[in-house]
């Protein structure tokens, strides 16, 4: 990369700009009462288990980075159930709200986001004599684990919001 032309910049500017804000949208959500929406826990539901089939085959030929993602989804799972416990959660005539544990929340989301930071600060400054494999970010095992953490934490809570959902009915206007 040509550092001495400031346009070379832009581009890792923008894409960090825009980490930093979805980052930001992302921990704000998760230290306040929310609605229940009725489409984001089915789209947990679909997308992560399909992420997870994705990942895993494609580390199927490495058995660490496997068992690390399988080791993650445990963990995940675990923390899952317990965040849903920790969970306030309110029926009103407004409709279903629930305050998820903050500080839970929080630091999984910036425990995967550190792991991604580091692993892009190594892509960012490998030398030409440091080949860099794009398919080695998705099968290091730390990384692995930290996304089967995620994955198994927000799947585990989706399921329990709609448990919830289904206990608590539907308020009357």
């Amino acid at each position: 990369m040509d550092l001495a032309h400031p346009t070379t910049l832009l581009v890792p500017a923008g894409v960090a700009a825009l980490i930093v804000w979805r980052v930001y949208s992302r921990i704000r959500r998760l230290v306040g009462r929310q609605r229940l929406s009725p489409v984001r826990p089915w789209a947990t539901l679909v997308i992560f288990p399909l992420l997870v089939a994705m990942i895993l085959l494609g580390s199927i030929a490495h058995p660490q980075s496997a068992m690390g993602l399988v080791g993650g989804l445990v963990i995940g799972a675990g923390l899952g159930w317990y965040g849903h416990r920790l969970t306030k959660f309110e029926r009103t005539p407004e409709g279903l709200f629930y305050t998820p544990n903050a500080h839970l929340g929080i630091a999984l989301s910036l425990l995967f986001i550190g792991r991604l930071a580091y692993r892009l600060v190594q892509v960012y400054f490998a030398t030409g004599s440091m080949q860099f494999d794009p398919n080695t970010f998705s099968r290091g095992p730390l990384t692995l684990v930290i996304f089967g953490t995620l994955a198994g934490y927000y799947v585990v809570y989706a399921v329990g919001l709609l448990m919830w959902k289904h206990r608590a009915g539907t308020p009357q206007p």
